[in-house]
């Protein structure tokens, strides 16, 4: 799977007490337009995994080309990952990252277990656009889409 290129996400959510989480996912997929369903998957073996199978909400972000390292910060255990960047609570009270090519509020439609991971689906609520060009990566790099591409 490492020669599939893909786009790169980061998800986000609190815990019980208002603490925010994050990690980054490239299994990340839209579902259906009506309703606008998305989905991404957690290994089962992730530290947060309760935290997000639990929650009732989670924004999926979008890297733009230009942040790879918000792709290791979240990548990487034991870092203080919102230490570590710039970020703000959104009025849906969800942790957003600053700088991404777009951000997804997604309440949780269904959770669905598969082999080693669960998958999350999440319903759109509201979607934030930046017309950045977003984050691609492959086999363990990571790359912008060229210009051609984009525009």
């Amino acid at each position: 799977m490492g020669n599939y290129p893909t786009g790169v996400t980061v998800v986000t959510t609190t815990d019980e007490n208002g603490v925010p989480l994050g990690l980054t996912v490239n299994s990340f997929a839209s579902v259906s337009l009506d309703p606008t369903l998305i989905l991404w998957s957690i290994d089962k073996r992730v530290s947060t995994y309760d935290i997000f199978t639990n929650a009732d909400k989670f924004a999926v972000h979008v890297l733009a080309g230009d942040q790879g390292d918000i792709c290791a910060l979240f990548a990487s255990k034991g870092t203080d990952r919102f230490g570590n960047c710039e970020w703000e609570m959104s009025d849906n009270n969800l942790p957003i990252l600053k700088g991404t090519a777009g951000v997804l509020h997604c309440k949780t439609h269904k959770t669905i277990e598969a082999g080693d991971h669960t998958i999350l689906i999440g319903e759109v609520v509201e979607i934030e656009n930046y017309s950045k060009p977003p984050l691609l990566y492959h086999n363990r790099k990571f790359g912008n889409i060229p210009d051609e591409f984009y525009k």
